[in-house]
């Protein structure tokens, strides 16, 4: 009863997608030196 909801204002959410978009085209392109580094929020662990 005591839930407390938060309203994310659409231009934040739009900001979050964009980022991890260009994260993964950044990614893409260099690929992270260290494979065993650990993941970012929202990105899964590597596995080679």
């Amino acid at each position: 009863m005591g839930d407390i909801v938060r309203f994310v204002p659409k231009s934040e959410l739009e900001r979050a997608r964009l980022i991890r978009e260009a994260r993964a085209i950044y990614d893409s392109i260099f690929p992270p030196a260290e494979p065993d580094r650990a993941p970012q929020d929202g990105e899964e662990r590597v596995k080679t």
